[in-house]
């Protein structure tokens, strides 16, 4: 069970920080528990949305998974029954709010701990972010999440990660140890006053990639006062995942997992590597992640993405597929943004119409047709195409939009 510490932490300062009235003009979307990313890489791109997501929320905190996967279920116009748990009565309410002020139903709120998870029911989907490394005994809580799955079922799962977390460590064993005991109140307080007289050259100042302690008190706590806190190498991940008997399903973004995209042009990579191993050198080449999402099934259940699949049913993600396909149109290149660093993908420009047809609805046989493609020609140029926005976490193949309605 989570410790007395991280219970009041999080009664003091529920994470992350959030204000219900927000609700009004944004929402806070992400990986994982995006539907058709889930749909991508849980379901085969086919999963039936007429018969209704029961779906667990396991350490939902303040509500960023639970309200981005309702309202976007409620927004495609699919059921879905949600149960959302969490240790904080003060987080759960501001969560129960920010559902509230969006008129969201279908959500049950239960007030505890993720390792009850079996007792709530069996879930086709599980959402668990930010919480398992928060646990004494985190193996127990993949366990609890395991036993919780539903035959067929699948998971969204976020832990943090070392290596972009350079710094955060030494300063939590530190004011951990100084401020043993007192209140957070005041252990925030004199943690951040200590904060401002670290050198200049501590690990900490040099990383540009951390932020929480900047945005509010609870991420300044959650950051660098939490008691509880061990990070995972993939490779850690993958085996915490395997002692769970579950297996890795697929990442957001795998193009930064692919450790060839960083070789020189006349270096290769060993012969036999395993997917982890090769995972593992790029999170080590790179050096920057916080955090790794990953989404994961039971053993033996993983299904492949339809890529190019004539069934298949494309959507672009956080982007108009016309505007991509107008810059690929002009240029032959399209630029995105991930893992912090910019990229430059070339596309050939005939596929250009081939992109501006995606539409969430209709699939790749459709599309061949309406561009009046033979499929050896149309597989020439979408190839590289859904490579290219697969491998950046921007298309997904799901029945979503297209599947019957209930």
């Amino acid at each position: 069970m989570p410790s007395d510490d991280v219970k009041t932490q999080y009664e003091v300062y529920p994470y992350p920080d959030r204000d219900p009235a927000d609700e009004a003009s944004r929402l806070i979307t992400g990986s994982p528990s995006w539907p058709q990313e889930m749909d991508h890489w849980l379901w085969g791109g086919a999963r039936d949305w007429s018969k209704p997501l029961k779906a667990l929320v396991a350490g939902g905190g303040t509500g960023d998974g639970l309200i981005q996967l309702a309202q976007l279920l409620t927004s495609a116009g699919r059921p879905y029954e949600i149960t959302y748990v969490d240790l904080s009565a003060a987080a759960r309410k501001i969560a129960e709010a920010r559902a509230q002020a969006r008129g969201l139903t279908g959500i049950r709120f239960v007030t505890g701990s993720l390792l009850d998870a079996p007792d709530l029911g069996r879930f086709d989907y599980i959402d668990s972010c930010g919480v398992l490394h928060h646990l004494p005994e985190p193996d127990e809580g993949f366990a609890a999440l395991s036993a919780a799955l539903a035959d067929g079922g699948g998971m969204g799962l976020m832990v943090y990660a070392p290596l972009g977390r350079s710094g955060v460590y030494p300063l939590q064993s530190a004011f951990n140890t100084l401020y043993k005991g007192l209140p957070p109140k005041q252990k925030l307080a004199m943690a951040k006053d200590l904060f401002t007289r670290l050198p200049e050259g501590h690990p900490f100042r040099r990383n540009p990639h951390l932020v929480d302690h900047e945005q509010s008190d609870a991420g300044f706590y959650d950051l660098l006062l939490h008691s509880t806190d061990r990070p995972y190498t993939i490779s850690d991940f993958a085996a915490a995942l395997e002692r769970a008997r579950l297996d890795l399903a697929g990442v957001p973004e795998p193009a930064l997992y692919d450790p060839a995209r960083l070789l020189p042009k006349d270096q290769t990579l060993p012969e036999g590597l395993t997917e982890v191993e090769r995972m593992q050198i790029a999170e080590d080449l790179r050096g920057t992640f916080k955090t790794h999402v990953v989404y994961a099934v039971k053993q033996g259940a993983r299904v492949a993405p339809p890529m190019g699949k004539a069934f298949a049913v494309p959507h672009i993600r956080g982007a108009d597929p016309r505007r991509i396909a107008r810059a690929v149109a002009q240029d032959g290149q399209l630029r995105v943004t991930a893992g912090g660093e910019k990229h430059a993908l070339r596309i050939n420009r005939q596929a250009a119409p081939l992109i501006a047809a995606v539409d969430g609805r209709r699939p790749l046989s459709v599309i061949a047709q309406g561009c009046r493609l033979d499929p050896i020609r149309f597989a020439g140029l979408w190839g590289p195409v859904e490579k290219a926005l697969s491998g950046f976490g921007q298309l997904h193949y799901s029945t979503l939009l297209s599947g019957p309605r209930a």
